[in-house]
């Protein structure tokens, strides 16, 4: 197995503008650290805002060709993309762990996730239509959806090269153009896509690639005028202040902001298969996904034996360098580990010792054992607040009346799981909850084509599937008056 000192990079980067690489404006550039050892991997450069300009400037005037694209060259150019990530699959999985940490199988996954995201966004590129609305005999009147425009994309990075495609490939195949600023601490996955993108034939400035910092590259992004709609998924913090932004020059924007996703069990579930789905919805990429299945109920009936199974598999689960295939990589900064740090802290001074984990581990990289919170209140700080890091908390219910009341006490509303073998309580569990996605018997359920995205304060608009293809066009009405003039 490769350590994480093998780089399966081809160096070195430049920001991409218009089909080409270049260098920052003012020459600065980002370092990009391992979290695994706390090494340097490699160096980008740091866009500036006068970079981040051209970049929209660039995507501008590529835009009226890339929408006068006939859809099914569009579809295949797409298609050709997802086949060149399939190809290039166990290079951009590395490098995914390199830059992010997460387990290399994990990263495989994500990889082909992308490469199927561009594939069915190919598919769909050339059956984007309209209706026909009946009127009377005397109008013909029709809908036509066509391209926003600019499309921005900022790209967080707990599951870099993924959520780049999420929204990249819909807003393509829509005929928009793009210009994305990838997180600071993952912009490899990008850069390498838009190369492998260039590649295949997509027509320079119709993807553009800007890393940089989100107080100059990322607010000259969401801030520009020429931008027609913008896509985030972050913090919920963040995410309010590029909403202020955008309404500045009235785009349309699509949020992602996280969740505290509570993850129901009845006594009728298997005990087995819940404990094994619990730890893949909360220690699957260390913690670190917006949809983790972080709030853990358990009936009063069944709490201690699910817990001291739980604690048991918990004990069991490997942590070390994504690179080695651990069932738990790093923290992706020391940044992020310093935050569930604290977190862990919190979590100390209002139920005492976790039963589970709740230590960094020594040495280099930011590591963090799996930890589990028992005997936790729904309005502790660590039951309400997004961690981001491989913390579960867990609170008892008695009744399924509390279960939903409980899920639905929270400023956020992603997805929610509940497991039980009563199929009429699953589907007043998904009546009754507010989330966007809810999950049965299963955590991480669904796929590219399932829509995806959260009520309350977890977001606006939708991701995955048909539905996406609306985020990235817009509806004209044409109503024509037939009547005989004679």
């Amino acid at each position: 197995m490769p350590t994480s000192s093998e780089k399966p990079l081809d160096e070195p980067y430049g920001l991409f503008i218009d089909g080409d690489e270049r260098v920052a404006s003012n020459d600065q550039t980002l370092e990009i650290i391992d979290p695994a050892t706390d090494e340097p991997i490699t160096t980008v450069p740091a866009a500036t805002s006068d970079d981040v300009a051209t970049a929209v400037e660039t995507a501008r005037r590529a835009s009226d060709e890339w929408q006068d694209t006939r859809p099914k060259e569009r579809s295949r150019l797409l298609c050709r993309l997802a086949a060149a990530i399939r190809e290039d699959e166990e290079r951009l999985a590395r490098i995914e762990t390199l830059e992010n940490g997460k387990p290399l199988s994990a990263a495989r996954t994500q990889v082909q996730r992308a490469a199927r995201h561009f594939e069915y966004y190919g598919g769909l590129a050339d059956k984007i239509q309209g209706e026909s609305i009946p009127l009377d005999g005397d109008h013909v009147d029709y809908t036509i959806r066509e391209p926003l425009g600019v499309s921005a994309h900022i790209v967080p990075w707990n599951v870099p090269i993924y959520l780049f495609a999420r929204s990249v490939a819909p807003a393509l195949a829509g005929g928009n153009t793009a210009v994305v600023k990838p997180a600071e601490e993952t912009p490899l996955g990008a850069l390498e896509i838009a190369r492998l993108a260039d590649s295949v034939g997509l027509p320079e400035g119709v993807l553009n690639i800007v890393p940089g910092d989100g107080l100059e590259a990322g607010d000259t992004l969401v801030g520009s005028p020429e931008v027609d709609v913008v896509t985030f998924t972050g913090s919920e913090a963040t995410g309010v202040e590029v909403a202020k932004r955008t309404v500045e020059h009235v785009a349309d924007i699509h949020l992602e902001l996280g969740g505290k996703s509570p993850n129901v069990v009845f006594p009728d579930a298997s005990i087995d298969h819940a404990v094994d789905e619990t730890i893949t919805g909360i220690f699957s990429n260390a913690g670190q996904v917006c949809s983790a299945g972080s709030r853990l109920l358990v009936h009063e009936t069944i709490h201690d034996e699910f817990v001291d199974e739980l604690k048991r598999r918990t004990e069991a689960l490997t942590v070390g360098p994504g690179v080695d295939d651990p069932d738990v990589g790093p923290l992706v900064s020391e940044q992020q580990l310093q935050t569930v740090t604290e977190y862990l802290e919190v979590g100390r001074a209002e139920v005492g010792e976790p039963v589970v984990g709740g230590e960094t581990l020594d040495g280099a990289g930011y590591f963090v054992e799996p930890t589990v919170f028992d005997g936790v209140e729904n309005d502790m700080r660590i039951a309400r607040e997004e961690i981001f890091g491989p913390v579960l908390t867990v609170i008892e219910f008695a009744d399924e009346q509390e279960a939903i009341e409980l899920a639905n006490e929270s400023p956020y509303g992603l997805v929610a799981g509940v497991f039980t073998e009563n199929v009429g309580r699953a589907h007043r569990f998904a009546r009754d909850v507010d989330a966007g996605q809810i999950y049965v018997n299963e955590w991480f359920a669904g796929g590219n084509e399932t829509p995806f995205g959260g009520f309350k304060r977890s977001g606006i608009g939708r991701e995955n599937g048909v539905q996406a293809i609306d985020n990235y066009t817009q509806l004209k009405n044409v109503c024509l008056n037939i009547a005989s003039r004679d």
